[in-house]
């Protein structure tokens, strides 16, 4: 398949595919964007592969004892939203910040509903290194940073819709 290169020009270039097309994508941003995605990206892949050795270990009943099954289902959904979140951060798409913000506030929402009732027989429950503390954390970062950086992938896109595909240099 060619990709219509000019002389000398490498078929891994624009288009999508390569090295060009990542350079691209991500060095366009500020560093505190690429910074900041990198870490939605980190800690939905560490959502994912928790929300799916859960599944593993226990099965799609794994959430049973977690309330009701709305709640259930949202954290089996998980399995499929965290991966999501990790794409439109790693493939720095507009969509991807408002994704993970409502991932991480609904996220944060339903672990703080199942740990209620131990967070107030002993609210040290909430200090414990995995579990609600981390993901708290994190939901808060993420909610707080979504709109800058939706705000700063924004900005280049708005050459046009496919911005992203055009070797740089050109217009």
């Amino acid at each position: 398949m060619s990709l219509r290169n000019g002389p000398g020009e490498r078929s891994d270039q624009g288009a999508g595919t390569g090295d060009g097309w990542w350079r691209q994508r991500w060095g366009g941003h500020p560093r505190w964007v690429r910074w900041t995605l990198v870490v939605y990206a980190l800690g939905f892949a560490e959502g994912a592969c928790a929300h799916l050795a859960d599944i593993v270990r226990g099965g799609v009943h794994v959430y049973a004892s977690f309330g009701p099954a709305p709640l259930q289902l949202y954290f089996l959904s998980l399995v499929v939203l965290d991966p999501l979140a990790v794409a439109g951060a790693l493939l720095v798409r507009t969509w991807g910040p408002p994704l993970a913000a409502a991932v991480m506030a609904t996220d944060v929402a339903g672990n703080w509903v199942i740990n209620w009732r131990w967070l107030r027989e002993d609210p040290a429950w909430l200090l414990r290194p995995v579990g609600l503390l981390p993901i708290t954390l994190f939901g808060i970062f993420v909610v707080a940073t979504a709109a800058p950086v939706r705000k700063a992938i924004g900005r280049d896109r708005r050459r046009g819709p496919a911005a992203f595909l055009r070797r740089p240099g050109t217009s």
